[in-house]
């Protein structure tokens, strides 16, 4: 009997085992996991980071049959800008969407994309990071970083707004109490033109000029609107003096260890989300929660073509000179590059 019992004990502990291993066997490999990260609220159909985040996770998934998963991230859920690329460097997050103020303090050049009135329309921007200058800038960030650009997403130009006067030239800028970030080539745009360049963290910008700490700031469209910034603002001008970017990037070495198969689905798939989040950048200018909200509520200036060139011939020697004190002749190197890529791009329009 103690043997027929011991026997049974013994059979029974086998089909556990032998289901066990079955049923491990039957389930399926466990995916590869990216998880990407944004500052910004996850509302696609009204923030290009949230946009690009909704399509990636999207397309990646169904070209690689789930194999590679996409965890979003937004609001700053990993930690504020510096702390998240530490951590897309180290490879405990894997992407991350940033702007060129979280990438700068990892790559300082990135700054002369901020260089101001390089270039006023949209499709200069997106000619320019898809050319030879993007593919050249990408590779650098790889090189000195370890870090991999998925993609450049140009984001809506820089205006102007105060509660003084309509700002049409640079001697309207003189005096002016203007907020910037905590920026240094912003503060030098702002003292080049007169104006008193005050630095103020987001989160206090509506209070400051609503009480007159500033006179007026810079920002995009879509952000005037964002921050409520029409409430406490008269004035408007469209100087489209700064071109916004957000420099998507990816840890390198998590990357190469991917199969070909599989880079080529992160990299398609990056292609279409890029395209997404350019897209509603001007879909939300465009529409009531852009430009037209505001010229309902505040008195809209666009400027002219030569008080445009007033504002140039000032800017642009001053960021010269910041970027050379700054970054060194690298810097002037990329400034140059810039801009000479900017002019080959307007002179091939024109010859179209």
């Amino acid at each position: 009997e103690e043997e027929a019992l011991m026997f049974k004990k013994v059979s029974i502990v086998f089909i556990l085992v032998a289901s066990l291993i079955v049923l491990v066997t039957a389930l399926p490999v466990a995916a590869k996991v990216i998880k990407l990260a944004h500052l910004n609220p996850q509302t696609p159909f009204d923030i290009a980071t949230a946009a690009v985040s909704a399509v990636f996770k999207n397309e990646l998934e169904a070209r690689t049959g789930g194999e590679i998963s996409v965890e979003i991230y937004p609001n700053g859920t990993l930690g504020n800008e510096r702390e998240t690329m530490e951590q897309v460097k180290a490879g405990i997050t894997q992407s991350y969407i940033a702007s060129v103020g979280g990438i700068a303090p990892f790559y300082p050049l990135i700054d002369i994309t901020s260089l101001p009135f390089a270039y006023s329309s949209y499709e200069i921007g997106c000619q320019l990071y898809d050319g030879p200058f993007g593919a050249e800038l990408a590779e650098d960030i790889r090189n000195k970083t370890g870090i991999r650009v998925l993609g450049f997403i140009p984001q809506g130009f820089f205006q102007f707004t105060n509660s003084k006067r309509p700002i049409k030239t640079p001697a309207d800028m003189k005096g002016l109490k203007m907020r910037t970030m905590n920026n240094p080539l912003h503060m030098e745009f702002m003292k080049s033109l007169g104006a008193a360049a005050t630095p103020v963290a987001w989160a206090e910008i509506y209070t400051a000029l609503q009480t007159g700490v500033v006179d007026g700031q810079h920002n995009p469209i879509t952000v005037i609107n964002l921050g409520k910034i029409f409430e406490v603002q008269k004035y408007l001008t469209l100087s489209n003096h700064m071109a916004g970017l957000y420099v998507w990037v990816i840890n390198d070495s998590w990357f190469n260890a991917l199969k070909p198969e599989e880079k080529t689905a992160v990299q398609g798939a990056a292609e279409a989300a890029v395209m997404a989040g350019r897209g509603i950048d001007r879909l939300v200018t465009a529409t009531e929660k852009g430009l037209p909200a505001l010229a309902a509520k505040m008195e809209v200036y666009s400027a002219t073509p030569e008080e445009l060139e007033k504002f140039r011939a000032i800017a642009i020697p001053a960021a010269k000179k910041f970027f050379a004190q700054n970054l060194g002749e690298e810097g002037t190197q990329w400034v140059e590059k810039y801009l000479k890529a900017v002019e080959e791009i307007k002179k091939a329009s024109m010859s179209r």
